[in-house]
């Protein structure tokens, strides 16, 4: 089983609230009826930010597996491969 540590979740958390205000901003601007490419640019911003919490919390459970002490099972890499190929 795969395990976060929560050490490494608080820079993660940060990010997705990050995220989350530029999500509000982008549906400020399409409510404003604001010029297409700043909407764009807010989304490729909050698009950014998601994929690197998403990688983080990958990035987590790979140093917990290798860090525990019976080692990454064979599940446990199926595992992270999945969800990292799902960011991917």
């Amino acid at each position: 089983m795969v395990v976060l540590a929560a050490t490494d979740m608080a820079p993660v958390v940060n990010r997705l609230r990050r995220a989350q205000g530029q999500i509000g901003g982008v549906v400020r601007l399409i409510e404003e009826g604001r010029d297409c490419r700043e909407v764009v640019h807010q989304l490729v911003a909050a698009k950014k930010a998601l994929d690197r919490a998403g990688f983080a919390v990958v990035s987590s459970g790979l140093r917990g597996c290798a860090a525990s002490p019976d080692g990454m099972t064979d599940e446990d890499a199926a595992t992270l491969e999945k969800l990292f190929l799902s960011l991917a």
